[in-house]
């Protein structure tokens, strides 16, 4: 428990802690919400190539489906085979089908650390792990522009929150067309409309969850969460376009 400890506290509470106490000495006016925004775009920053591998891994994984549905009708009777044949695909097309989970698994700890700053960061005790080289403001202002108390829920946060979710899970989830849907065997198209219903359910539970756990936080962890899912719907956006202008040069060539 004590290697848990250490872990947690001096390699991930202590120093998001740290951090935020930082931007908020230096930022004129001492806004709290900036410097959480400021927070955010750094631990976003620092996951950048992570999460930019898994976005290009998720495309990649999108633009192969069909040929996994060939395979997995193909090998239906024998899940042995259908799952060699999965593999060889993925590493034909060089597409890690678990990478997009990494980044999750990262920004889960990093995200629970960012919960306790936030549910302890506006007490005057907690100032009392500021690191020595750090100016210590002996308070913190909750106030996000003086009218947002970001130590308390707050259902303005929490809804932007859900809304950016709701836009980021839809690009994550992709849209399918029609016409592929039509050239499917019977059964293939049974598989294939099972794994659109559970798509649509996930565009929509996700923003929901999101929204009910921001409404359970304070909302410095709402703020949190709105900032860095803009920032990935910006991230992948660029990084998909870019995608998709390099297929349609190598296919004119």
């Amino acid at each position: 428990m004590n290697i848990l400890s250490f872990i947690f506290n001096d390699l991930l509470y202590y120093p998001l802690f740290n951090l935020m106490v930082f931007f908020y000495n230096i930022i004129p006016g001492q806004d709290i919400g900036v410097a959480i925004i400021m927070l955010t775009l750094l631990v976003r920053l620092i996951l950048y190539p992570i999460n930019t591998k898994a976005i290009k891994s998720q495309k990649q994984l999108q633009e192969i489906q069909p040929k996994m549905k060939e395979v997995q009708a193909k090998y239906k009777n024998d899940k042995g085979k259908q799952a060699k044949a999965l593999m060889e695909l993925y590493q034909k097309h060089k597409v890690n089908p678990m990478s997009g989970c990494f980044p999750l698994l990262i920004q889960f700890p990093i995200l629970i650390a960012l919960y306790w700053v936030f549910l302890n960061g506006f007490k005057d005790e907690s100032l009392s792990i500021i690191y020595p080289f750090i100016s210590n403001p002996g308070h913190i202002d909750p106030m996000f522009f003086g009218f947002v108390n970001l130590s308390k829920t707050n259902i303005i946060l929490a809804f932007i929150a859900g809304i950016l979710q709701y836009f980021q899970t839809k690009m994550i989830m992709g849209a399918k067309k029609e016409k592929n849907d039509k050239e499917k065997a019977p059964e293939e198209g049974k598989t294939q409309d099972f794994a659109q219903s559970m798509s649509k359910q996930m565009i929509y539970f996700m923003p929901v969850l999101t929204f009910v756990f921001a409404m359970s936080f304070p909302s410095g962890l709402a703020l949190y969460w709105a900032v860095t899912t803009l920032f990935a719907i910006v991230q992948q956006f660029f990084i998909i376009r870019k995608q998709d202008k390099e297929k349609t040069i190598s296919i004119v060539k």
